[in-house]
């Protein structure tokens, strides 16, 4: 073969397709917005946000009759006042208790719910999921009365079983929707694999499923606690005796027709959101996880 059909039959060079330019040092790209227009709006949005949450913590550490801008001379007598004399460590208490108590309870029943849902099929299942999603819409100072009565029937009024039972109907609902959702999410050959090992069904939903269902499991149990720990009706309208009163029923304690304390209002305010801003703060992590469904493994 000559050279000169040795050149033809030979493949011509594959030639690498040339990169894009890149912008010079100091200039951004045609797409890519300037910092000013991303900083601006979050300035302005922290600013409405921060500035309420300054004010209450002024009122709440400097004197009475104080009109500074600046919490000084610093004093805790606000505090020292609503957690004694006004029984708010008797309210944190309480506030304690049915936060921790609907977060499991939610957390189990919804578990065990949302489990159903995602794996097994049922004639009614449809209409089950539309009523869960019905629910929703009602709001729950509409059922007060009716749940009064049946407390009462039960001999559970005055009693914090009650406040505790009403915020778990109440977030079961969506709380069961998001379970199952992240159930739906976990592969089902992972759950068959371990039954071909021995396992059962139970075994397996302990070890496979359970751990990938960590972040769903706590964006579902924080946001039961938060719900009740705030929620003021149903303490208001099943608790009578001031010890078993939460702190939402006692912030309200402290407004009167009259006159209103604000420095210990403030205070109060602060007890209150100390705890919330805590949990938020160590499960944000996990929060963001599990309402991006990153709970798949495969």
């Amino acid at each position: 073969m000559s050279v000169k059909e040795a050149t033809k039959a030979a493949p011509a060079p594959v030639h690498a397709t040339p990169e894009p330019p890149r912008p010079a040092k100091g200039h951004r790209a045609w797409d890519e917005a300037p910092r000013w227009q991303i900083y601006l709006p979050l300035g302005i949005y922290l600013l409405f946000t921060l500035v309420p949450f300054y004010w209450i913590l002024l009122f709440s550490l400097r004197p009475a009759g104080s009109t500074s801008l600046v919490p000084w001379p610093m004093t805790f007598d606000h505090f020292e006042k609503v957690w004694t004399e006004r029984s708010f460590g008797t309210y944190f208490g309480n506030s304690v208790l049915v936060g921790v108590a609907t977060l499991i309870m939610t957390t189990l029943v919804a578990l065990a719910g949302g489990y159903a849902l995602a794996r097994f099929d049922f004639k009614v299942k449809r209409a089950f999921m539309l009523a869960l999603l019905c629910s929703q819409f009602v709001p729950g100072a509409l059922l007060l009365v009716p749940l009064f009565e049946i407390f009462a029937e039960l001999q559970m009024i005055n009693s914090l079983g009650s406040v505790i039972l009403a915020e778990t109907v109440f977030q079961l609902p969506l709380s069961m929707i998001l379970i199952s959702n992240f159930i739906k999410n976990v592969p089902y050959s992972l759950e068959e694999a371990a039954w071909v090992d021995g396992c059962t069904r139970m075994t397996a939903f302990r070890i496979v499923v359970l751990p990938l269902l960590r972040p769903g499991l706590i964006a579902v149990g924080s946001f039961a606690f938060v719900h009740s720990w705030n929620h003021f009706l149903f303490a208001l309208m099943f608790l009578n005796n001031q010890d078993k009163q939460t702190i939402p029923v006692g912030l309200n304690s402290l407004m009167s027709a009259d006159s209103v304390d604000l420095g210990a209002l403030a205070a109060g305010g602060i007890i209150a959101a100390v705890p919330v801003v805590i949990v938020f703060a160590f499960i944000q992590k996990w929060l963001i996880t599990g309402f991006s469904a990153g709970a798949v493994k495969g």
